[in-house]
């Protein structure tokens, strides 16, 4: 299995209050259905996610090509899923890019990986969940409803009667974050048969903010291994963890999230000034924000 460069970015929306020149900066940086797709969000929260995705997007696309970040393009495939739509002059060449964003709360994560178009095909998801939940059911009855949706295997490790609420909360969040950056990598989303994704953890090291991610989680579908992928657990902060799953390929490094700020996703931008961009960062700022829990 080929070994590629990974790169994995995080971004912190509480470190950031968007001023109404950042906001029009950032959104001249996307494109026209990007913007329309942004408006729909009731909430600023969601809508400053979705944009700090699309610019880390950018980001990986102008740094893995060199092509001007202002001319990055994205088309989304059958299944909903955007892919990068390489530019008449890089049509030669041989780089072929996988990468997939994911946010919850206050944490925006990009996973890519850059090998060539001689390689297997390849793929990468990922997924970031917060360890908490806030259901109106008690967390007893929360996971009795979800038990159908995991293995045997599984339930008895995140169910273990050594754990404590939080860690089996944790358990929880860990496998759901590794189903969904398997789905998502697929590009089928939450709507296989979950009992039949069964992961068997790391647990040769406990899972810590301070530590290098996890790398020896397995996976079996239907009971038959899954060699062909691997996955990377992380944890970002102590109430977020991460999963990446990678497709045919490897990274070569098991390296750490880097957390990015705003200037880090502009630097590499020279969008244009345009007229209508003004309104519409004053409008997107009129959103309210969601409650706090």
């Amino acid at each position: 299995m080929n070994k590629h460069i990974c790169t994995r970015w995080a971004f912190d929306l509480s470190t950031w209050t968007p001023t109404l020149p950042q906001l029009t900066h950032a959104v001249a940086a996307i494109q026209a259905e990007e913007r329309t797709r942004l408006m729909k969000f009731h909430f600023i929260d969601d809508f400053l996610s979705s944009l700090i995705g699309r610019l880390l997007m950018r980001k990986f696309v102008s740094t893995c090509t060199n092509e001007p970040y202002h001319q990055v393009q994205f088309a989304r495939d059958v299944r909903g899923k955007p892919y990068w739509v390489q530019a008449q002059q890089l049509k030669t060449s041989t780089t072929q890019l996988s990468f997939n964003v994911s946010h919850q709360g206050k944490l925006v994560l990009l996973a890519g990986i850059r090998g060539s178009k001689d390689d297997p095909e390849f793929g990468i998801g990922t997924d970031v969940m917060k360890i908490e939940y806030n259901g109106g059911k008690s967390l007893s009855e929360f996971f009795r409803l979800m038990q159908s949706k995991f293995s045997p295997q599984e339930w008895s490790y995140i169910g273990r009667p050594q754990h404590n609420e939080r860690a089996q909360l944790k358990a929880f969040m860990r496998h759901w974050c590794l189903k969904e950056a398997y789905v998502k990598e697929l590009g089928v989303g939450i709507t296989v048969d979950l009992q039949k994704i069964s992961f068997a953890m790391d647990t040769t090291h406990p899972l810590e903010e301070a530590a290098s991610p996890l790398c020896g989680t397995t996976l079996c579908c239907n009971g038959t291994p899954m060699s062909q992928w691997h996955f990377e657990e992380h944890l970002l902060t102590p109430k977020y963890c991460a999963a990446i799953a990678f497709r045919n390929c490897l990274p070569l490094e098991h390296a750490k999230f880097e957390f990015l700020r705003f200037e880090d996703l502009i630097e590499r931008s020279a969008a244009a000034e345009q007229p209508d961009v003004l309104a519409y960062c004053q409008k997107a700022l009129l959103k309210p924000h969601k409650r706090q829990q």
